[in-house]
């Protein structure tokens, strides 16, 4: 099973050859972490807990929100911190206890512009409800199951049942299709139920 737990942009850069250097295609796009002011900021560098501070240690945890402040990548640091679930640490000038909230929010959102590029084979972080969508998305759009297991990062056959499942609800709302008032369908039917 491959190790897909973030790496905080204040590490130091892993050398060739190490655990950390070279793994697997990771979520998203992290070449942003070689721009942030916690990668080379010397007060990041000469105490590595700065991001990491008791909950309690106002100090630090101002110090680490000033140095997120002028930071020209905050808001990227900040989604990986949702989008990962890191409860740890500060990310994006926020504290775990800030970022409580915002991790519920991210967690039930359903952005049709993610569910699209994920379907045009963009490597992003997919809630559950926009993972529901793509595989509506791949139904409609005929994609076989090897395609949707690359997307999902799930095996073949995994892939093909849902397809199947989607493939079955597609086929009851043509039959059974709920319109308003204004005859409109009552869903969005490109992104299936999920919407």
């Amino acid at each position: 099973m491959t190790d897909t737990t973030p790496i905080p942009p204040h590490l130091p850069p892993a050398p060739p050859g190490s655990a950390r250097h070279g793994r697997a295609r990771r979520l998203g796009d992290h070449g942003w972490q070689e721009k942030a002011v916690c990668r080379t900021a010397p007060e990041a560098t000469r105490d590595r807990e700065l991001f990491f501070p008791d909950a309690d240690d106002d100090q630090r945890v101002a110090a680490a929100k000033a140095l997120c402040a002028r930071c020209p990548v905050q808001q990227l640091c900040l989604q990986t911190a949702l989008e990962t679930g890191s409860r740890d640490g500060i990310w994006g000038g926020t504290t775990p206890e800030e970022r409580a909230d915002l991790h519920h929010l991210t967690q039930h959102r359903l952005e049709t512009d993610r569910v699209h590029a994920a379907l045009a084979g963009r490597d992003i972080h997919l809630t559950h409800l926009e993972r529901r969508a793509l595989v509506h998305l791949a139904a409609q759009h005929r994609l076989g199951p090897d395609r949707l297991a690359y997307l999902l990062k799930v095996s073949e056959p995994h892939a093909e049942r849902l397809l199947r499942a989607a493939h079955r609800q597609h086929r009851q709302r043509r039959h059974n299709t709920v319109t308003t008032s204004t005859g409109r369908p009552a869903h969005r039917p490109e992104l299936g139920w999920a919407a």
